[in-house]
């Protein structure tokens, strides 16, 4: 960083430096990703844009993702910092360039938790539904405030208890949708859906406006990062977190989207309109029961990434009150816990005290218009990460024609889903983020009132 002192660069106590193993760090990024809520919620966005076209929409987002992996890996192999984009792009471009990426990272991950925070209740809603059951409006806030103060504690007590166990819950959330999908598809009879498959007659239109909301599947996947101080060997770890969780999320949501399209029978209208694609489908398929299955796994995975927003957002907090440029404040490290304990509270309040502000606008809609705004964030922060990489390992002189590819690629598409934000520009409420427009409009227009 240029022109600053780490006040606290010789206090007690530190971070507890080698703290997390290779599966522990993958966990961070993999619980950030948190992959059960794109068949749970995230895919109706997709599905009502890009139709029978959405896993192409996702296969896309894929590929231009892990050319923004590879930027980030290429930064983090050289950088291994908690401040991570904080400090990849201030000693690039400069202290200010710098703190602006590390307040839209901060804005991104608490935001991303409120939105995770906020679809809680609706997985809960859908599980009780099942049983015909029904909680009031009152209830389920509570519900959403006791699931952050548990966050709140998880954070808290030990990063590798939390980072290992938003890694056990999101493998157990994985496995029950793909047994549960692997069960659709068996009672559809087939794997070969020629609609789907016919790539020339596809709503290419579709496919691209619904690429916005598709990269919103994959926002946190970077998260690891965040972590470097923390974790074991973070020049091999980080890279092999961020790498390896995009690529495998990616697959997930491709192979997941086109079985949800196949079990309802290529009615990807119907996915578009529900807000439970998951038991749609299943209910399609004769499987009620499912349903309440599903929506359990999705409400784990849900902790688990509300849990990883709070770790990554309170270790950019950690870095930027250390180089001084947030209150001193956020760099204490608790001396039992060896976590940042201040920036760790600061985050969950933040969190919370959004998710309450947001109540009167139902949790859908909050969901919505926080996951879009945490989407803006981070696509700005990805751009910025893709040029920079190329920038550092020229300045080092070691620049390579791959360095050059991934940040022409990955740049690109984050470049695409920046302009597809503003243009058309949205009409109210969401013109006030600002944030992606397609999957926004869609929504507010959309989502019946009082979800």
């Amino acid at each position: 960083m240029v022109a600053t002192t780490d006040v606290a660069a010789h206090a007690a106590p530190q971070l507890r430096q080698g703290a997390l193993s290779l599966p522990e760090t993958i966990g961070q990024s993999i619980a950030n990703i948190a992959p059960t809520l794109t068949p749970a919620i995230n895919i109706s966005v997709v599905a009502g844009i890009a139709g029978v076209g959405s896993w192409i929409s996702y296969l896309i987002a894929t590929v231009g993702c892990v050319f923004v992996g590879s930027c980030i890996s290429t930064l983090a192999k050289r950088h291994p910092e908690a401040g991570s984009y904080f400090v990849y792009i201030g000693r690039n471009f400069g202290p200010i360039p710098g703190a602006l990426a590390g307040w839209l990272m901060i804005l991104a991950y608490l935001s991303c938790g409120i939105a995770v925070a906020s679809s809680a209740p609706l997985f809960l809603t859908s599980i009780l539904a099942s049983f015909g059951l029904v909680l009031p409006h009152t209830g389920l806030a509570i519900y959403m405030v006791a699931f952050i103060g548990l966050v709140a504690y998880a954070a808290y007590r030990d990063i590798q208890l939390s980072s290992r166990v938003g890694l056990i819950l999101e493998v157990v959330s994985i496995g029950i949708v793909i047994i549960i999908t692997a069960m659709v598809v068996a009672k559809h009879g087939t794997v070969v859906d020629p609609t789907q498959l016919a790539v020339s007659k596809l709503p290419v239109g579709g496919i691209m406006s619904a690429m916005a909301f598709a990269v919103f599947s994959f926002v946190g996947f970077e998260s690891s990062a965040t972590l470097a101080k923390e974790a074991r060997d973070p020049q091999r770890a980080v890279p092999f977190a961020v790498m390896g969780s995009v690529a495998a999320a990616g697959i997930f949501f491709t192979i997941i989207c086109y079985f949800m399209v196949l079990g309802m029978n290529d009615n990807a209208s119907a996915i578009g309109n529900s807000g439970s694609p998951f038991s749609d489908m299943t209910a399609a398929a004769h499987l009620p029961w499912a349903a309440a299955i599903v929506y359990f796994a999705a409400s784990i995975s849900a902790f688990a990434c509300t849990l990883a927003c709070v770790n990554a957002g309170s270790r950019m907090l950690y870095s930027m009150g250390r180089y001084q440029f947030l209150h001193g404040s956020m760099g204490l490290v608790h001396k039992k816990h060896k976590t940042p304990y201040a920036a760790i509270l600061t985050s969950t309040a933040l969190v919370l005290l959004g998710a309450l502000a947001l109540l009167p606008q139902g949790f859908l809609n909050a969901f919505d218009e926080t996951g879009t705004l945490c989407t803006f964030g981070f696509v700005i922060v990805y751009l910025g990460v893709a040029l920079t990489s190329s920038v550092d390992v020229f300045k080092a002189g070691i620049l390579k024609p791959f360095h050059v590819v991934s940040t022409v690629i990955g740049g690109a598409l984050m470049v695409f889903v920046i302009y597809s934000s503003i243009f058309p520009w949205p009409a109210a409420p969401c013109q006030y983020l600002p944030q992606i427009s397609l999957p926004c409009r869609w929504r507010c227009s959309s989502a019946p009132a009082g979800t």
